[in-house]
């Protein structure tokens, strides 16, 4: 495995992560519980979609097969996309929609703040750029956290069962393997401890002010990060990849 090849891999994985929790949320558009709201998720959405866009883009540059990033994005099987599990996962009620946001944006922020750094300078401005914007997704979904678990007791029991279905999904965020090995000796990517260590201090603390207790159940989900899906995936890329399937080639 060469730098290129292994960036490649990297950067696909931080584009799926993007493109499919931006789809996930553009299925909101029209449907949020109140006007500002459904604002809000839809904003968020097309932020992970230009995200995604970005790493897609860069991605198509090494993989040395000349792909754009809608090629990436729209013209691959369900087993090539390297997402983790949790962002593709059904939007179920608001908390279960909040909390899956949450779980992702806290690891999210430090993995960009992080990567501002790389030796890379395409990956550590795109980085940057991405990380303005994370900055204000963690604030929202944060706060709902909070504004569910500390609400009423209704609010609090959703969002405590989102809390405990999606937290078991959270592990797979900090899954390493010889891609993570190589670019971390090449100062390109950082040392997933620290930003673990960051992750785990943000959740804790607004668990703690929502009032929210940690998971009994130690149970972890992964295969994401290798091509394995959950069974919602193949309906999600229906959706997604509709337009191109039905009509290939077609340009707007």
């Amino acid at each position: 495995m060469n730098r290129e090849q292994a960036l490649y891999k990297y950067v696909l994985r931080l584009g799926d992560d993007s493109l499919i929790l931006g789809q996930r949320l553009a299925e909101l558009c029209g449907h949020g519980p109140i006007l500002e709201e459904d604002i809000a998720l839809t904003n968020i959405s097309l932020d992970l979609i230009g995200q995604a866009t970005l790493f897609l883009e860069y991605a198509g540059n090494l993989g040395g097969e000349n792909k754009s990033n809608d090629d990436l994005a729209f013209l691959r099987l369900e087993k090539e996309y390297v997402n983790v599990l949790l962002v593709e996962q059904p939007n179920g009620h608001f908390g279960d929609t909040i909390m899956r946001q949450f779980l992702f944006d806290a690891f999210r922020k430090p993995l960009l703040a992080n990567l501002q750094n790389s030796s890379d300078e395409k990956l550590a401005s795109i980085a940057e750029k991405a990380l303005k914007e994370t900055k204000y997704h963690l604030k929202h979904s944060s706060e709902w956290v909070i504004r569910l678990g500390d609400g009423t007791e209704e609010s609090r029991a959703k969002i405590q069962g989102s809390l405990d279905t999606l937290y078991r999904y959270a592990h797979e965020l900090f899954f390493t393997d010889e891609i993570d090995s190589y670019l971390q000796e090449n100062n390109i990517i950082p040392e997933l401890i620290s930003v673990k260590s960051e992750w785990e201090n943000t959740v804790k603390e607004v668990l703690e002010m929502a009032t929210l207790s940690f998971p009994a159940n130690n149970w972890k989900f992964e295969g994401g990060r290798e091509g394995r899906h959950s069974e919602h995936m193949g309906y999600l890329l229906a959706d997604l990849q509709y337009m191109q399937r039905t009509y290939p080639n077609m340009e707007w």
